[in-house]
């Protein structure tokens, strides 16, 4: 398990992933807004669940990117169900990719952690987190980052 999440202050590393309708979705495309990155272990989760729900209602200036190592056919039927329309990246193959490059994949489960980075529109890491895989996160922490950077 990479110990090291990327660092406030740092570049965010640039990535491309498929969405739940496999179009491709780059980091890079959002410059100039602020984006709320949020990796989750597997969805049809119980934690990744509340969590991803919570982000449903998600009322901030920012973009909202969601990324785990599920597949892109994963993603479109548990977006289907629970009605999220944010996109949900599928980190599958190369597997945990991205996550490795942010520093919560996994090694030994083979999944991301819950890590959240906010990211400014230079592409700049401004705020981060990572919680335990058992412990969700508060969406509210985001939206007080987002605040403090605009």
């Amino acid at each position: 398990m990479n110990a090291h999440p990327a660092e406030v202050g740092a570049q965010a590393p640039d990535f491309e992933l498929q969405d739940q309708h496999g179009t491709p979705v780059r980091l890079s495309q959002f410059r100039g807004r602020n984006v709320v990155l949020v990796f989750y272990p597997l969805a049809f989760t119980g934690v990744c669940q509340g969590e991803l729900a919570a982000l449903r209602d998600f009322d901030a200036d920012a973009q909202l990117l969601t990324v785990s190592v599920d597949s892109v056919f994963a993603h479109r039927a548990w977006a289907d169900r629970e009605s999220y329309t944010f996109p949900l990246l599928s980190d599958f193959w190369p597997h945990g990719q991205v996550a490795q490059a942010y520093g919560v994949f996994d090694d030994a489960k083979g999944l991301a952690r819950r890590g959240t980075f906010v990211i400014d529109g230079e592409g700049v890491i401004r705020w981060s987190v990572v919680n335990p895989n058992s412990e969700a996160r508060d969406v509210a922490d985001y939206v007080k980052a987002l605040a403090e950077i605009s």
